[in-house]
């Protein structure tokens, strides 16, 4: 429950802390005094959007603290799943600063605001006198007769069944396009396959090519090249490797007596060594080069098909060229594989949908179950609040599979049991329409075990003895759980066991909580209007009796 809220620099509230009571808290105050307010940094505080605007100094942080008891919650598995630290009293901060970001924190930990928002929905459930068109919402109809029902786990199961029969609808789809296109171009692939097959591609076949035509195309002037070289080395007499033999040969009759033509003769002999393999070398290359005219053109026409095909492929070398023949296979033995594909996506999707169709029925089994003691449960309320010959009932009809299983939920309704039930969000008045949701929320919350729960202003359109009667509603409310009630109605004031005010002073907005003396006086005030008169204090002290407050 939350024990301690406190806000600073939000709309009119400068600063502001309030410790609330484990059981009803009341909240009062003049219009526009800023009770909405509270309820807009509640809603910050557990993950809701922000709107800069809402920030009183811009040069200052907005931020809103609550502390939570969390004692009796369970939520030690979700505190663990999140990598967080338990703590049965557990702060949540959340800041906006003046740049507009937004910044969260558990106990101090930073969070994302997903998360944030994700452990504010397990701890309060606030619902405002503006949320009556939820009803019009088939998917809060369903999720209030799975509260009921207790069709938590296999709502749980049939959701990830579902995601795997979207998934898998998903793909067979897919498969079945890309069959169909694949079947309309399988003849221009055939074709274009086999051309590049039938090409003998090879990877870096194309630089050989060139460097081989280079040669052939040169072969003439290379010849004369490596013989006008060869005559130069070894030629009989002129040559130069017989004029540096003969040069060593005399240096090496002169070591006696002239001992640097040894140094000088060893490194002649390392010059002839490499000059006599050039030559060799050379002998290798003259006999390998020759002009080949039928070898120049059959490696030109070679050539001349590659650079065909990377043209017509518009494809930069041989190397896209085998990418493009590679793909061009593989999509013609997906095509040739599409209809065992397309059978085995059909077959799981049948399972899958198979299993959740189990599922589903197991959901409406539950459902229908529920629905008699559901509608039942509200009708008693709803004649508490006076209401007695309302008819209520809960609708099941087939639909095709969908998030929550193959039901469509309807909450039909009638204040007056001469007329046909119709969808209770089109039939019923506003004051109506406030009394089905308090006897929703009243039966919700038994079964939801949230630790706390806010009201605003959910007695709009009553009053007199069915206000009293929802106050005691409220009240009952509030013996399994912490309920936090903004009112205008002194029949529900008075059932509160802490009574606070709102009120603006010089532009801001305060609230204090009020004596017992002082909520007598609160009490006439919204009997009587601001001139409390005595019969006005003298009602309020019947109404706090009534309830045990004085």
């Amino acid at each position: 429950m939350l024990r301690r809220l406190t806000i600073e620099n939000y709309a009119l509230i400068d600063s502001l802390s309030m410790e609330l009571d484990p059981r009803l808290n009341i909240i009062t105050g003049e219009t526009g005094a800023g009770k909405s307010i509270l309820l807009g940094a509640l809603g910050l505080l557990l993950g809701g959007k922000h709107d800069a605007a809402a920030t009183k100094d811009a040069t200052r942080n907005c931020t809103v603290e609550g502390v939570f008891d969390l004692a009796a919650t369970g939520l030690e598995p979700f505190f663990a799943e999140n990598d967080l630290d338990y703590a049965a009293e557990t702060t949540l901060t959340r800041i906006i600063t003046p740049a507009g970001k937004s910044r969260a924190f558990v106990n101090d930990v930073p969070v994302s605001l997903a998360r944030l928002r994700e452990l504010g929905e397990r701890l309060i459930d606030i619902h405002s006198q503006h949320q009556t068109p939820i009803l019009s919402s088939e998917e809060f109809r369903t999720a209030a007769l799975d509260t009921v029902a207790g069709n938590g786990a296999t709502l749980a199961a049939y959701g990830a069944q579902y995601a795997r029969v979207t998934e898998l609808r998903r793909r067979l789809a897919a498969l079945r396009e890309a069959a169909e296109t694949g079947r309309r171009d399988e003849e221009w692939l055939r074709f274009q396959s086999e051309e590049l097959a039938a090409a003998g591609l090879r990877a870096g076949e194309q630089e050989q090519l060139e460097q081989e035509l280079a040669l052939l195309q040169n072969a003439d002037r290379i010849g004369e090249t490596l013989t006008g070289l060869r005559n130069a080395l070894d030629a009989d007499e002129t040559g130069i490797l017989a004029q540096l033999r003969r040069a060593e040969n005399a240096l090496a009759h002169e070591r006696s007596h002239y001992p640097a033509a040894e140094g000088y003769a060893r490194r002649l002999h390392a010059v002839v060594e490499e000059l006599k393999d050039i030559n060799a070398s050379v002998a290798e290359e003259s006999e390998r080069i020759e002009a080949d005219p039928a070898r120049l053109a059959k490696q030109a026409a070679r050539l001349d098909t590659l650079l065909a095909l990377q043209q017509k492929h518009r494809a930069a070398n041989e190397a896209e060229l085998l990418a493009l023949r590679d793909r061009y296979a593989a999509q013609l033995a997906s095509i040739a594989r599409s209809d065992e594909e397309i059978a085995a996506a059909e077959h799981d999707l049948a399972d899958a949908e198979r299993t959740a169709r189990y599922l589903a029925d197991r959901l409406h089994e539950a459902r229908a179950k529920a629905a008699p003691a559901f509608a039942e449960r509200i009708c008693a309320t709803l004649a508490k609040l006076g209401m007695a010959e309302t008819q209520f009932r809960v609708d099941l009809a087939p639909t095709p599979l969908g998030r929550t299983g193959h039901d469509g939920v309807q909450f039909l309704f009638t204040a007056n049991p001469r007329t046909t039930l119709r969808p209770v969000e089109r039939i019923a008045s506003g004051g109506e329409l406030s009394r089905v949701m308090l006897a929703l929320k009243a039966l919700l919350a038994t079964h939801m075990q949230l630790p706390t729960i806010v009201f605003d202003e959910i007695d709009t359109g009553v009053s007199g003895r069915i206000a009293d009667a929802m106050g005691e509603i409220i009240a009952a409310l509030a013996g399994t759980m912490q309920v936090v009630d903004i009112t205008h109605l002194p029949q529900v004031a008075s059932k509160g066991t802490a009574h606070f005010v709102v009120s603006k002073h010089d532009g801001r907005t305060q609230i204090d909580r009020l004596t017992d003396a002082e909520r007598t006086t609160e009490i006439a005030k919204m009997l009587s209007g601001s001139t409390v008169t005595e019969a006005a204090l003298a009602q309020a002290r019947i109404l706090l009796q009534g309830n045990g407050a004085e």
